[in-house]
């Protein structure tokens, strides 16, 4: 499994790298624009000084350039002729080469004044120059030379370090200090879990808490419905096993009179016959909770007749509803929909089978299927049996709950039949109705999506 990486790790660096590179752009910002300013300034200068000198020069009516400049003055003042010749040069070097393809020569010559500026990466500087044509044709240039922007850093570079040092040392004291404050109420709130949406210290993680603490209440409620589901289980199977168990002894030891056996062995068949029927309940519903929770599709949808499956309902539940002396009938009208036919068989089944069970002699019960005025196909079964009192209909579909528990204790109901039904209109997305009153009887009406 791979080691999760410190989220404190990660705010530090990414304030510290941000502060570094914040740092270098902005010193290599200033410097752009210092440059660029010192030049600009260097020009004028240039400018003014040259015009200066120029002036002087052609008032004197000509004569020597060396006292225009100071001894150690970082300016060079250089005399051209209007055919490119050096006539003078401050710096004193003979025989220079022919000046007419200097740019502001060219300039100077043409328009009255010229500018420009060489760069020397060898030697790292960057000379400006100003050239201003004089009355008598000739051209008075004037130059000055300046390190260049790399130069410049190269001479900075120890304190360019030394900032750099200093501020990754203030930025880590800072991510250090902003991650402990940071990071510090979200421990608090893994700390509280219990209160997590109450301990929340960000908007972001809203959906996060919200999410924990949906997934810790549903996780409880899992829980707690096992234990509920694991208890009702042992105890419904507790009072069969006693029985049996009890007739099985009396057998067993001699104690039963022999007019008595076939009597014990009918209760005990009764009694198995309800547990495999308990048992057989329990596993579908088990089956029916993997179906749910599966993100596939846990069966092949095919085409029903929902109107052929409530008549073999009906006709299959005949023998049961007269035993009950309950009147069984249908009504249907044509309707399909994409599902599985036996599970749908399941629903219908387990719906007829509650409304015989809780009905009384001389009852009737009534399933209808068809359409509804939205297409929808459904499936309805109505009873006039004893009715579901209104603060028990929301949980007539729970596992294991019972209306009347003698009652159904009296026809061998398991709790599980609306549980199951539930658990397949689920499956079919589906939705349920129920409509019930007590000593009049119930309507439950099972509307299927439109296909």
């Amino acid at each position: 499994m791979k080691q999760p990486e410190s989220m404190a790790r990660r705010i530090r660096l990414a304030i510290v790298l941000v502060g570094l590179i914040c740092v270098t752009l902005t010193a290599l910002g200033t410097a752009l624009l210092f440059q660029q300013a010192f030049g600009k300034q260097l020009d004028r200068d240039l400018e003014r000084t040259a015009a200066a000198i120029a002036q002087g020069y052609q008032i004197q009516g000509g004569g020597s350039l060396d006292s225009y400049l100071d001894e150690g003055d970082s300016l060079r003042l250089t005399l051209i002729d209007p055919d490119g010749n050096v006539l003078y040069d401050s710096t004193g070097t003979a025989d220079m080469e022919n000046h007419l393809d200097r740019p502001e020569v060219r300039q100077a010559l043409d328009s009255g004044s010229g500018a420009d500026t060489r760069h020397s990466r060898t030697l790292g500087y960057e000379t400006h120059y100003y050239a201003i044509r004089l009355a008598d044709g000739n051209v008075l240039r004037l130059a000055d030379e300046t390190g260049d922007l790399w130069s410049a850093y190269n001479r900075a570079l120890p304190l360019l370090i030394l900032g750099v040092v200093l501020v990754l040392a203030l930025g880590g004291l800072l991510a250090w200090v902003l991650t402990r404050a940071l990071v510090r109420p979200i421990i608090h709130m893994a700390e509280h879990i219990d209160t997590i949406e109450a301990e929340v210290p960000y908007e972001e993680l809203v959906p996060l808490a919200h999410t924990i603490q949906s997934d810790r209440k549903l996780r409880e409620d899992n829980e707690a419905i096992r234990r509920e589901f694991t208890a009702n289980v042992s105890h419904e199977l507790k009072t069969p096993l006693t029985s049996i168990s009890g007739y099985a002894e009396l057998m067993e030891n001699g104690m039963a009179k022999a007019e008595d056996v076939p009597v014990f062995a009918q209760r005990i068949h009764k009694e198995a016959s309800r547990m495999i029927t308990l048992v057989t309940d329990i596993l579908q519903l088990s089956e029916l909770d993997g179906m749910r929770d599966c993100k596939e599709k846990s069966f092949e949808p095919e085409p029903v007749d929902l109107a052929a499956v409530t008549r073999d309902t009906c006709v299959n539940m005949t023998m049961n509803a007269r035993k009950a002396y309950v009147t069984l009938q249908y009504k249907t009208e044509p309707a399909s929909l994409m599902g599985s036919r036996d599970l749908l068989s399941e629903l219908v089944t387990n719906l007829c089978d509650n409304a015989i069970r809780y009905n009384r002699p001389g009852g009737h019960v009534c399933l209808y299927s068809g359409t509804d005025g939205d297409g929808c196909p459904y499936v309805a079964v109505e009873d006039n049996g004893i009715g579901i009192p209104q603060d028990a209909q929301a949980r007539v579909f729970e596992r294991f709950y019972r209306v009347d528990k003698s009652r159904s204790k009296a026809t061998g109901g398991t709790g599980l039949g609306l549980a199951i039904v539930k658990h397949i209109a689920m499956l079919h997305g589906a939705r349920i109705d129920l409509k019930s009153q007590v000593g009049t009887g119930t309507t439950i009406r099972v509307t299927f999506p439109k296909a």
